[in-house]
């Protein structure tokens, strides 16, 4: 609690402190740095390749290969931890998602490449059944094409744990389906992933900001025109979304995520009020493609706004943002760590 402070003007001038650029530093309240960045990643069969994503400019599809290429940068910048997202083939894609779990899938085989090489980058895999249905929902349909909650969380599980297999130190169900994070928990014990880290898309929201996503993954063209709100947080709602971080902290979860981000900062705010438990927000496609369009038009200057808005998210209380900037301001962070140095 803010004790209240009687002073007045001009005993109390706020301008004071802002003069300067060293008492402005001296009393920043949140500080954002490379730590703080979670940087997702799409992936795709094949070699030497880059594919780029139209709707979000500087994004591109990457094969496994150029995956290892955009790690080492990760790794030399200082990122902690980089995400996953695959785009399957059509061919691949079915009404019951087997290519979700299988052993030797993109997902899989980026993994235990990924650690392999940068052992020490943490990766974090998307545990959700969209890139692999032909109907680009999150999880397995009935005839009229309502989710089915239970029998999703079984083919989730064997997802999540085909991931824990092949090294993956996060794994992130995105879903919203009721009582995954639970049985995904379970399972992971059951197994000896005991270290494994879930971090629970807890309060996910049915949003319009996803679109570009979609396009990247290549879930938009199967998903035809419908919606995800029979299981995603309706937008209008805040307390529901606190009850379902309550009930993925009780099942288990380590971590909790609240996406989108920055239309969404109240519930960032709310959930580390609420919990105090390590939270994240997705800064997400729609965003970032917002900020490049007003970025590449001039309308917005490039480094300050991007910067402003991530630290937005730490003012509200993540402890951290998953971003497509992240690499970008890692190497800022990194360049000007660099030329602290040859100062010196």
């Amino acid at each position: 609690m803010t004790t209240q402070i009687f002073t007045s003007f001009p005993a109390r001038r706020l301008r004071r402190m802002r003069k300067q650029d060293f008492s402005r530093r001296l009393m920043a309240e949140n500080k954002l740095s490379v730590d703080d960045l979670i940087y997702p990643v799409f992936i795709i069969e094949g070699e030497n390749y880059r594919e780029p994503v139209p709707s979000m400019p500087k994004v591109e599809r990457l094969t496994l290969d150029q995956l290892l290429i955009e790690a080492g940068l990760l790794v030399k910048y200082g990122v902690p931890v980089i995400a996953l997202f695959p785009v399957i083939d059509q061919s691949k894609k079915s009404l019951m998602a087997e290519e979700a779990y299988n052993p030797n899938g993109l997902v899989q085989r980026a993994v235990k490449a990924l650690k392999a090489t940068y052992p020490e980058l943490g990766v974090l895999t998307d545990v959700a059944l969209d890139p692999y249905t032909v109907h680009g929902q999150d999880g397995i349909i009935d005839n009229d094409g309502y989710v089915l909650n239970d029998l999703t969380t079984e083919v989730l599980v064997k997802q999540a744990l085909s991931h824990a297999e092949a090294g993956a130190d996060i794994v992130a169900p995105s879903d919203m389906m009721d009582g995954r994070i639970g049985k995904i928990r379970t399972a992971l014990e059951e197994k000896g992933f005991i270290n494994t880290q879930i971090m629970a898309y807890s309060a996910k929201y049915a949003s319009n900001y996803y679109g570009p996503f979609r396009d990247a993954v290549g879930s938009s063209s199967n998903l035809k025109g419908g919606d995800k709100k029979t299981y995603q947080l309706d937008p209008a709602n805040s307390d529901e979304g606190l009850q379902e971080v309550a009930l993925d902290i009780q099942e288990g979860a380590d971590m909790v995520m609240v996406k989108p981000g920055m239309p969404y900062l109240d519930m960032v705010y709310r959930v580390k009020q609420h919990f105090g438990v390590p939270t994240f927000a997705y800064q997400v496609s729609g965003e970032y493609a917002m900020h490049m369009a007003a970025i590449q038009n001039g309308w917005l200057k490039e480094k300050e706004c991007i910067m402003e808005s991530l630290l937005c998210f730490k003012r509200a209380g993540a402890d951290g943002i998953l971003t497509y900037f992240a690499k970008q301001v890692a190497e800022w962070f990194y360049l000007e760590k660099q030329e602290k140095i040859d100062n010196i």
